[in-house]
């Protein structure tokens, strides 16, 4: 069957909608990863998704596992309209005649778009992720002071821990930008990037498999290292991290080589039903029909 060819309002659209669906379905799934990720060998707060689900609703409630949700929802519709713009550029630029791409040409137009992507992609995914591991961080250091005043003399009678505070992604940009500037919002580009060009190929392989999620898809260039490298804040006694080789030479010496495959079954069951439902959405003609309502569109 001939591929569906839609223009590029219609593919910003769909991708506007599925991103927005995607995000409400499966965020409690990737608040999960996050904070599996960020957890480090000694403090372990949970020892599956489900425990991590578990704990969040009795501690922040409902509503806690949706937790930087806010700021997906607010940015996910620009990330996949540069995605789409930019792939469609260089899918156009790199043709020849209108010739149907070869694999490589196909890597290097999802690598290129995969660059643009990181302007929206770096500061969305980093903001998420602090107000994602807010709870983890909160949750760890209640246990570390209940432990605390159990093990002193005068635990009898001893005052509740003061309740932390959380910042709102509002908070956390105006602080960033006050102290470390624009650069402060990009903390972590070079995993982002790392990602995204190992993301070109599992285009590749996905297109020779004829698949929409391809296994390397799932390990190419380990989430763990940029989900810490982006974590502000750190929990008691765990590791803080310069750069991209620190961080993998201490977590595979401290943690050892399984470690960076934490949340690894999450990051599967978050990317599943994202690639459904934007099959759903681009094959239902969701934008189609609502393009074909406006009145320019019409015969």
């Amino acid at each position: 069957m001939a591929d569906k060819q839609i223009s590029l309002p219609a593919k910003l659209i769909n991708g506007g909608i599925a991103g927005l669906i995607g995000v409400t379905c499966v965020f409690p799934i990737d608040l999960a990863k996050t904070r599996l990720q960020n957890q480090q060998n000694g403090q372990r707060m949970y020892t599956s998704m489900s425990d991590c689900l578990i704990k969040t609703i009795r501690s922040e409630g409902y509503f806690g596992m949706y937790r930087g949700a806010a700021v997906n929802l607010t940015l996910v519709t620009p990330e996949k309209a540069i995605k789409l713009a930019a792939n469609d550029f260089f899918r156009h630029h790199l043709s020849k005649d209108g010739k149907k791409l070869t694999l490589l040409r196909e890597m290097l137009a999802g690598c290129g778009a995969g660059t643009c992507q990181v302007i929206v992609t770096t500061p969305m995914e980093m903001l998420k992720i602090q107000l994602q591991d807010a709870g983890r961080i909160a949750a760890q250091k209640k246990l570390m002071a209940a432990q605390a005043q159990l093990s002193s003399s005068s635990g009898a009678g001893a005052a509740e821990p003061a309740v932390e505070r959380r910042p709102t992604a509002t908070q956390i940009t105006r602080e960033l930008l006050r102290s470390k500037g624009i650069a402060g919002l990009y903390k972590g580009l070079g995993a982002t990037l790392l990602r995204q060009h190992s993301q070109g190929g599992s285009h590749l392989l996905k297109s020779m498999l004829h698949s929409q999620c391809s296994p390397l898809s799932l390990f190419s260039f380990s989430p763990v290292i940029k989900t810490r490298l982006q974590s502000l804040q750190r929990g008691v006694n765990e590791d803080t991290y310069s750069g991209i080789l620190d961080c993998t030479k201490k977590i595979w010496q401290k943690e050892g080589p399984m470690a960076f495959l934490k949340g690894a079954y999450c990051r599967a069951l978050v990317i599943a039903p994202l690639f459904g439902i934007a099959q759903v959405v681009y094959f239902l003609g969701i934008a189609e029909f609502l393009l074909d309502m406006l009145p320019k569109h019409r015969a």
